[in-house]
């Protein structure tokens, strides 16, 4: 298995922070994540959720973003589906667009990875019962090793978030702060 890692920052947009959970607070302890990471020659991956105009590419059926592109602007030229300012992106780091709830479907995730020998790779983002539990739960078939930054997701309801990530991540995934993963950024290690 590849021994490099990858800090995955998730859905982290204007548009979806505020609907899906999140605030300054998580933004902040994410940028410093980010910061961190870089220093150790961890790559920091931003993943951007958005549309092609006219949504082409979502299905009449499927019923989240049928019902979600209705009510907002998911387009890729709006600017709210860029990464959120508070998290600009590195000209080291990646932006990958997806189409759907995991970082991997509709998305060139996986190439990327493998391109760059990443085994490991630490998820953060809005919303844990969204974006962060599909990418787990695919990353996870994948084969990757896997870190969840507790206080690095967050969810509109704070219940199935706090379950997820205390009964059904551990199944899968290390769990740790986003403390304690920057501080074991000095180990040999970077998961």
């Amino acid at each position: 298995m590849p021994d490099r890692t990858a800090l995955l920052l998730m859905d982290l947009q204007p548009l979806t922070v505020p609907a899906f959970g999140g605030d300054d607070a998580l933004l902040t302890r994410l940028a410093g994540a980010a910061a961190a990471a870089r220093a150790a020659g961890v790559d920091v991956i931003h993943i951007r959720i958005a549309f092609r105009p006219g949504y082409p590419d979502v299905a009449a059926g499927n019923k989240i973003f049928s019902a979600v592109t209705g009510m907002m602007d998911m387009t890729e030229s709006n600017p709210d589906t860029d990464v959120h300012p508070g998290l600009a992106p590195d000209p080291a780091d990646f932006v990958v667009t997806k189409r759907r709830v995991s970082a991997f479907s509709g998305s060139d995730l996986e190439l990327l990875l493998r391109s760059r020998d990443v085994g490991t790779l630490v998820l953060a983002g809005v919303s844990t019962s969204g974006v962060v539990l599909s990418t787990l739960r695919q990353a996870a078939d994948l084969d990757y090793r896997l870190v969840v930054l507790s206080d690095g997701c967050d969810d509109h309801d704070s219940h199935v978030h706090e379950v997820l990530v205390g009964s059904v991540f551990p199944a899968h995934a290390e769990i740790a702060t986003t403390e304690e993963w920057v501080a074991g950024l000095g180990s040999d290690r970077h998961g």
